[in-house]
C-alpha cells in the first residue's frame, strides 16, 4: 500500500493541512499492520548459531555417554558369563600343625590334678586331622642343651615338645629351625611340677644371652623380645627370615592360663 503524496502548502489552508496529516498516520499505521510480523522483530542471527552449536555439542556428549554405559554393561555381562562358565575346583584349606602353644596343661588343684590342657571344642576337628611330623634322627646339628645364666637355667633339649617330651627336659618343636640357621628355632618347656626348666623364664631381661648347643659347636642369643599371649597365638611359632630363637613356657605360675614368650637374637 502506497502511502499518501507529499502536501502542498499553497493548496491547503490550517484546517486542510490538519486533515492531510491525519490521513496519512493512518495510512502509516495500516502499512505496519498490513506488512510481515518478523519486519517488527528484528532477529541476532549471531546468537542463533551459537545457541544451535551449544544444543548440537551436548547432544553428542549425551550420546557419547550413552555409548559408554553401553559397552560397560556389555563387558559387565562378558565377565559374568565367562565366569560362570569356568569350573574352578574347590580349595581345600591346610590345617596348622598346632591351634595351641605347647607346654599347657590344667593347674595342679584342678579336679583330678594337673593334665595336659585340653584342645578347645571349635578347633579339635584341626588337631584330629593333622599327621604329627616324625622326630628327625638325631644329628649334629640339632640342639642338645640350653643356658640362660641370667636366670640360672642349664637344661638338655629332645626333639618334639609333646606333653610327655617337655617332662624331660626342653622340647625343640619339630619343624622349625636348628641353632643358628635361618628361622626360628622354638625351644618350649614346663614351669612347675613337671618341670621347673623355666620356672623363671619371666625374669628374663632384654640384653640377657641365651646359649644353645648342638653336637658340634655352641650358638649365642640375646634377647630382644619379652611377651605374654594366649596360647591360642600360634603365629609367634612361624619361621622367620633370620636366626631368632624363641622359648615359650606357661604363665602365670601354678595357674598356666597364658604363655609367656621369649624372642633372641643370633649373635653375629
Amino acid at each position: 500500500m502506497q502511502g499518501a503524496p507529499p502536501i502542498d502548502h499553497r493548496r491547503f489552508d490550517g484546517a486542510g493541512a490538519t486533515a492531510h496529516y491525519r490521513a496519512r498516520a493512518v495510512s502509516d499505521e495500516t502499512d505496519a499492520e498490513d506488512g510481515p510480523w518478523w519486519r517488527n522483530f528484528p532477529v541476532d542471527w549471531r546468537w542463533v548459531r551459537e545457541k544451535g552449536l551449544l544444543v548440537v555439542e551436548v547432544g553428542v556428549v549425551g550420546a557419547l555417554i550413552l555409548v559408554l554405559l553401553g559397552s560397560a554393561a556389555t563387558l559387565r555381562e562378558v565377565n559374568r558369563a565367562s565366569s560362570s562358565a569356568q569350573v574352578l575346583p574347590t580349595a581345600t584349606p591346610t590345617p596348622p600343625i598346632y591351634v595351641v602353644l605347647p607346654g599347657g596343661h590344667t593347674p595342679p588343684d584342678s579336679p583330678g590334678g594337673p593334665a595336659p590342657e585340653e584342645i578347645p571344642a571349635h578347633l579339635r576337628d584341626l588337631v584330629d586331622a593333622v599327621t604329627p611330623l616324625p622326630v628327625p634322627t638325631p644329628g649334629p646339628e640339632q640342639a642338645t642343651r640350653i643356658e640362660i645364666r641370667s636366670i640360672g637355667v642349664e637344661a638338655p633339649v629332645i626333639e618334639g615338645d609333646d606333653w610327655e617330651t617337655l617332662k624331660r627336659g626342653a622340647g625343640h618343636r619339630v619343624g622349625t629351625a636348628n641353632p643358628g640357621e635361618r628361622g626360628n628355632c622354638v625351644i618350649s618347656a614346663h614351669n612347675d611340677i613337671f618341670g621347673q626348666i623355666f620356672r623363671d623364664l619371666p625374669d628374663v631381661s632384654l640384653g640377657d644371652e641365651v646359649v644353645v648347643r648342638t653336637a658340634s659347636r655352641a650358638y649365642r642369643y640375646v634377647v630382644r623380645q619379652k611377651r605374654i599371649i594366649q596360647p591360642t597365638e600360634v603365629d609367634v611359632m612361624e619361621p622367620t627370615s633370620s636366626p631368632v630363637l624363641t622359648l615359650i613356657s606357661c604363665y602365670p605360675y601354678g595357674i598356666d592360663t597364658h604363655r609367656i614368650v621369649v624372642v633372641a637374637e643370633l649373635k653375629p
